[in-house]
């Protein structure tokens, strides 16, 4: 089985940078949706990073710990489908700092 070997810094390094992208789409936008996006990105990069430790040391604690992101990440998408539809119908906008200014 001679495939291609990625060194763990390399995917390290990217798990760092999605999670930097994530961070800074999270504290940048206003937008609800882009905001659960952002969410999403940052919890895909720590899923690669548990995943590429794991494989690096050859335990499966990596690949478990992923399942479970993947469980908190489907909770997540539910209950922020719940919000964005709820902040949707009452404000009429999704724009969280507009929506906070009209709730006083």
């Amino acid at each position: 089985m001679g495939g291609l070997v990625v060194p763990l810094e390399h995917v390290l390094l990217l798990a760092g940078l999605l999670f930097i992208c994530g961070l800074t789409g999270l504290m940048i936008r206003r937008n609800v949706i882009f905001i659960l996006m952002s969410l999403e990105v940052m919890l895909n990069a720590a899923a690669l990073a548990f995943v590429a430790a794991g494989a690096y040391w050859g335990e499966p604690d990596g690949q478990i710990i992923f399942l479970l992101i993947l469980a908190v990440a489907a909770a997540e998408v539910s209950v922020g489908l719940g919000l964005v539809l709820q902040i949707q119908r009452r404000f009429k906008t999704l724009d969280l700092d507009q929506a906070s200014r009209m709730g006083g």
